[in-house]
Order: structure tokens, then sequence, then C-alpha cells
């Protein structure tokens, strides 16, 4: 089995507070991970370590088979789909969501005077079609609805043909009819062979896509769980994470959560 991600005894300080680690853990090809637990608990922190945004304290990082400070990031980070609200404060106002989708290829924000193939434009053209907002390519960006924005960059993620993709909340905010039609496009994308290994993080167990095999549970920058999602969304587990008494439940792979008075 080919490993994506490896982090070896990680830990990230700042201001001499530890804020994540120490922490072991292991993405390999083809595994849908989600990453929860409480804020604070290091969920961001960990994204930006496999976004290869930010060096370990200690401990080691290995993403696509290249280590963080032993590599040039920038030869790396067109092998990793991105999707997080940070991509938004960067992105040029007048940028149209084609062009969002197409700089993806070069893994920049904002197109400038680089070149694109009519492959690169059907590409774009294509998987704003399957995120079902082939119709606002042309729009600009910021005219855009929340849940219309993500699904665009969600199709920039994936523009590059990543072998990683890492989406931070990517149904956050929406209502819940966009987020159960982006959770049904999220199973679609698991359920293909060619699909990249995912990390997903999230606040809220319901909006686990049913295609998830693997989480990996924080509490104060520590992994109290990890393993196959069965085992680790687990009403004792989450209990202990969030101190409170929890109750989990299951149906058709949908996760559902509430508090035991």
């Amino acid at each position: 089995m080919t490993e994506v991600i490896h982090l070896d005894g990680v830990s990230v300080s700042r201001g001499g507070k530890k804020i994540l680690g120490p922490i072991t853990w292991t993405v390999n090809e083809g595994e849908r991970w989600v990453i929860l637990g409480p804020n604070g608990a290091g969920k961001t922190t960990l994204f930006a370590l496999c976004a290869t945004q930010m060096h370990p304290t200690t401990g080691s990082v290995r993403v696509l088979g290249s280590t963080l400070g032993k590599i040039d990031v920038f030869e790396l980070r067109p092998r990793i789909g991105l999707m997080g609200p940070a991509i938004n404060t960067a992105l040029p106002e007048d940028e149209t969501v084609l062009d969002v989708v197409l700089t993806a290829a070069y893994a920049i924000l904002g197109r400038w005077q680089e070149p694109y193939e009519l492959w690169d434009e059907s590409r774009a053209q294509g998987l704003l079609t399957t995120l079902g907002v082939r119709e606002l390519a042309t729009r600009k960006y910021f005219t855009l609805s929340d849940g219309e924005k993500k699904r665009a960059l969600i199709a920039r993620a994936l523009m590059a043909d990543p072998e990683l993709l890492l989406l931070d909340e990517p149904t956050a905010g929406l209502d819940l009819g966009g987020r159960e039609d982006l959770l049904k496009r999220f199973d679609a994308l698991a359920a293909d062979p060619k699909s990249p290994a995912t990390l997903m993080i999230t606040h809220h167990i319901e909006e686990i896509p049913a295609g998830s095999t693997h989480a990996l549970l924080l509490k104060n920058g520590e992994a109290i769980s990890q393993g196959q999602i069965a085992s680790v969304i687990t009403a004792e587990n989450l209990s202990s994470a969030y101190d409170m008494a929890i109750n989990v439940s299951v149906l058709n792979n949908r996760y559902s959560a509430n508090a035991i008075n």
C-alpha cells in the first residue's frame, strides 16, 4: 500500500506552547480520512502540515514521499489539491469562476499571462459540471453564494489531478439541501478508484461523507483515536473528546450525534 502522508513523532509549538502533538499518523493511497475534534484541538495545524504550509517543531512530516525541510515545497504543492477558507481572501476580486479553477494548474491564485491549452479549459469546465456549477463559469467568483464558492473551490482543488486532496470544512455554512447534494458528489468521487487520497476537516459528524474510510479524532493537540471510521466515531470516543455524554447513530453509513441529558 502506497503511503501518502506520514507523521512521525510530530509536534508543533508556538510561543512556548505546544499546539499539536506528539502525533504519529499515516494516510495511504485510496483512503478517505475525516479529521474531527473540538475547537483548539489542532485540526487546522495538522491541515497546514499536510498542505506543506507549515513545518513541525519536532518530528518529521513526509508528504507524497518527500520529507518537509528536505524538498522545495513549491515543487510539491501542485501535486496537492487544497480547498480552504484562506483561498477566498487571496483571490483577485475580478477573477472569473473558470479562471479560479484554471489557475490551479500552476498552483497560483490569479490569472496573469501563463498559457493554457484547450485541454486545461475542457478539464476545468468538466469539473465545474461535476460539481454542478458549470453555468457559473463566466461569473465573477465574488458574486457567488457561499455554496457556489465551495463547489468552485473543490473543482479548483481537483484541477491538477492531485495525488492528495485536502478539504477544510467543505460543507460548513451550507443549507441542508446544499450540504446533502455536495456530500452525494463526494460519495461519487470516493467511489472512483482513480480519485486521490482525501483528508477532510469537519466539526460535525453529520457532514461526514458516506464514502469515508478512516477518521482521526483530536483533543488538546493529541490523537485520542485513529483508524477505521467505525472504530473511531463512537459514543465513547466522542464523549471523551468533547467532555460530555454523547450518543452516536449510524444510518446508511451516515453519522449523527446528540448530547445525552
